[in-house]
């Protein structure tokens, strides 16, 4: 099974997000057999924010999680107008909530708004000590922002930077993954599928790997995704089928030439690339 560590915890190469989940497109009970269908077969990972659905998503998930919460390594986000002295205890005391728990495991600011960093950090480590979360990071960040970040008293103690990241959308592989992984921060990448309207799924040269690996497109994209040991991939599913398929993904290894051969069809950056966000 492919992994990565977070904070000096090992957890599963492939998690779940859940950006439209608890909001209608398929039943709750649905959704939640989907998640507790990952949860058995490793995706340990489950990533929401108070964003999503406001705080749907977040309460479908607490649903989920009951008699699980053991087995999962939960991660949730602050909106950044909520990551300052005023309102952030406030903001993470409603998501634990929501989700039916007394702590997250990672607490990530959802993107950066503005010049408040300083607190957001205080923010994040008053929820440390008391026990509400035991990580932080962020999340949209790109080199100058990390940077800005680390010039920050106490920034320095961010574990993970979740960013938008597939083979259509690989600027990030220039400067912002070498940056994070000079400085041991882990990588989380949310849409790995492409995220909505996007056709990688039907495209021909991915379907075509999927039928050489005997699995499915999704399958070969998450795989993509974590080849190099360096990233977390969190595609959402709100149907149990589609989570079997992602699933699939932490045993398949896609061999140097079929890379090489992605490479071509989607050519990684030769330059500095604006961070892609959704």
């Amino acid at each position: 099974m492919k992994t990565d560590t977070i904070n000096g915890e090992t957890v599963p190469a492939i998690g779940m997000g859940s950006w439209h989940l608890g909001q209608g497109r398929h039943s709750e009970s649905e959704e939640i057999e989907a998640l507790r269908t990952g949860i058995s077969m490793g995706l340990r990972v489950i990533d929401t924010a108070e964003m999503y659905g406001s705080g749907k998503s977040e309460t479908l998930i607490g649903k989920a999680l009951t008699g699980y919460r053991d087995k999962v390594y939960l991660v949730s986000k602050v909106y950044p107008w909520h990551a300052n002295r005023l309102m952030m205890e406030r903001a993470c005391n409603a998501s634990l909530k929501r989700l039916n728990t007394d702590t997250l495991d990672l607490y990530l600011l959802h993107w950066r708004l503005g010049s408040m960093l300083s607190e957001a950090v205080s923010g994040f480590e008053k929820l440390k000590q008391q026990g509400k979360i035991k990580a932080w990071g962020v999340s949209n960040f790109d080199v100058d922002d990390m940077e800005d970040l680390f010039d920050v008293d106490g920034g320095n103690q961010c574990v993970t930077n979740q960013v938008f990241y597939n083979p259509a959308s690989r600027g990030i592989e220039f400067d912002l993954i070498p940056w994070c992984d000079q400085h041991n921060i882990s990588m989380m990448a949310y849409s790995p599928l492409g995220g909505e309207g996007t056709s990688l799924l039907r495209h021909p040269f991915i379907t075509q790997l999927a039928a050489k690996y005997q699995t499915g497109p999704s399958s070969v994209l998450l795989a993509w995704a974590t080849r190099n040991g360096k990233m977390i991939a969190i595609p959402e599913s709100g149907e149990a089928a589609h989570i079997r398929e992602n699933a699939e993904a932490l045993s398949l290894v896609i061999q140097p030439d079929d890379l090489k051969a992605m490479d071509k069809v989607f050519p990684p950056p030769s330059s500095k690339v604006a961070l892609e966000t959704r």
